[in-house]
């Protein structure tokens, strides 16, 4: 998707989703915090990559939640993408289910084999 920017909370999660994804796509990551100025640096770096479509794809857990509330405010035409509860964090989601995902939100992704491991 050109033009796409997805915002995630840490690096683990950034090289998680770039193993599955099948096309070029800007991942910006949060690093877990939120402030004014952090928001204010995100805005700038989407307006850099041209984004047409935003994405956010933090973890299901209490500070990933209050995060995406956080982002939300910042970028309120975000498309929000879900990890299912059962792993809570991107980082802890299996390959195979984040390309699922990704796919549904009409990614092109590399979808793991199931035999040769996922971590």
């Amino acid at each position: 998707m050109a033009g796409c920017v997805m915002i995630v909370e840490g690096k683990t999660d950034k090289e998680r989703l770039l193993r599955v994804l099948a096309e070029p796509v800007t991942i910006l990551c949060t690093y877990g915090s939120y402030s004014l100025e952090k928001g204010e640096k995100l805005l700038a770096q989407t307006e850099v990559a041209d984004a047409d479509e935003i994405y956010l794809f933090t973890d299901e857990d209490d500070s990933g939640k209050k995060l995406r509330t956080h982002l939300s405010e910042d970028f309120p035409d975000a498309i929000h993408l879900h990890t299912p509860k059962m792993y809570r964090e991107v980082a802890d989601t299996p390959l195979s289910v984040l390309a699922e995902i990704l796919e549904r939100a009409g990614f092109a992704v590399i979808v793991p084999h199931p035999d040769l491991g996922e971590r």
